[in-house]
């Protein structure tokens, strides 16, 4: 299921948040922050979701998995690199939607491996990588609703994660069409599934690729369908400490890595086409906008012949 994204403008604005091309500063200038910190504790500490797959997840012994930690597990040994430490520790610490942005800003993390979308709000105040993924707000509904689109829902209940933007893109969708949405949030996207298994919401907002990583994880294809036209543009990237430019060239450095030796492409296959380690496909071919963005971070020779 290929997307067409007309919206040059907002391509634009995330080719501009993710750009990362600072250069890396040397050892003699000492690290980063963030970077010394590492070298110090021998330790990388990375941000999961429980339940946001394919990109951060639990497996069936409660380990940390997905597309967004493979991405993190990557920038950690360029990070061994940088520190001259072959040998980091990774620790997992759980954050949510609501409190992601604030355990980097208050160093509890130091990479942030989720479903996370940059934009110029969120660009302010962190670091992002380059572009890993784009995805849109779209709606989870029961098989036997009416609903097709948003408008659909006037004066019913829609249920949301708190501190994503979706629910932004919910409230501003809610206001502009004057529809009396009663919105509900939570704090994770697996209550947020429960809480319209539950019929305590006529539908869930949030991004498309979640919505289906939800029904395929639990089998539900038999129960809700994914409908209604994007309400919201969003890129995701890793995200990490703003102002270190040291540690966004690692960052950049490790995508450009992977793009020169093409396992961009094929990491993707592994989560979004490949069957998951928790049993379940989700056969979602990757975008033209997102193969792009792949190729351009190739770096080898073959690719500028």
């Amino acid at each position: 299921m290929r997307r067409s994204w007309a919206i040059s403008g907002s391509l634009l604005l995330a080719a501009c948040l993710l750009a990362t091309g600072a250069s890396a500063q040397t050892g003699s200038e000492g690290l980063s922050p963030t970077l010394s910190a590492i070298k110090k504790a021998h330790t990388v500490r990375l941000g999961y979701r429980e339940s946001s797959p394919p990109f951060s997840f639990l497996d069936q012994s409660g380990r940390p998995i997905g597309y967004s930690l493979e991405l993190c597990e990557a920038i950690v040994e360029e990070i061994g690199v940088e520190v001259d430490d072959p040998n980091l520790k990774i620790d997992y610490v759980k954050v949510t939607s609501d409190d992601r942005i604030d355990a980097v800003l208050q160093n509890k993390i130091d990479l942030e491996c989720g479903s996370t979308t940059a934009n110029a709000e969120r660009g302010k105040r962190v670091a992002f990588s380059p572009l890993m993924f784009v995805a849109g707000t779209k709606l989870m509904v029961p098989k036997a609703s009416n609903v097709q689109s948003l408008t659909d829902l006037k004066g019913k209940s829609i249920v949301v994660t708190k501190g994503t933007t979706n629910e932004q893109a919910i409230q501003a969708a809610d206001k502009k069409f004057s529809l009396g949405l009663n919105i509900i949030t939570s704090p994770d996207h697996e209550q947020s599934y429960q809480i319209l298994v539950d019929g305590k919401a006529d539908a869930f907002a949030t991004d498309d690729i979640l919505l289906f990583g939800l029904i395929a994880r639990h089998k539900s294809q038999n129960k809700f369908r994914v409908t209604g036209d994007y309400l919201s543009y969003d890129p995701y990237g890793i995200m990490f400490k703003r102002g270190e430019p040291q540690l966004t060239a690692v960052v950049d450095r490790t995508f450009r890595k992977l793009g020169s030796n093409q396992d961009l492409i094929p990491l993707y296959n592994k989560w979004f086409i490949a069957r998951l380690p928790t049993g379940e496909r989700l056969n979602v071919p990757i975008s033209l906008q997102l193969e792009e963005a792949f190729k351009s971070m190739d770096d080898s020779a073959s690719a500028n012949n």
